[in-house]
């Protein structure tokens, strides 16, 4: 994939993972960043139970990038000590 796609990937399943986890935004720059660290955390994760984990710009990709960013995200507020979480 692009720089751009993970980039608008990224942005996507950050934003949603964080309306998951805790119903607000963290702002455009930690959702794309918390977006691509999660894409490659949920095809790590989905890769380990035997799943294709991201391979493109698509829903697919969007489910496992939005998996790992909540995952990604859940951990960071549980570490922080921030909100509420999941």
């Amino acid at each position: 994939m692009s720089i751009l796609a993970w980039i608008v990937l990224g942005l996507i399943a950050g934003f949603i993972a964080s309306r998951i986890v805790n119903n607000t935004g963290q702002g455009v720059l930690v959702d794309v960043l918390l977006g691509v660290v999660g894409a490659v955390v949920g095809g790590f994760l989905f890769e380990q139970f035997g799943q294709p984990g991201v391979s493109g710009l698509n829903l697919y990709s969007l489910l496992v990038a939005v998996v790992g960013a909540v995952v990604v995200l859940w951990l960071y507020h549980a570490l922080a000590g921030r909100g509420r979480t999941v």
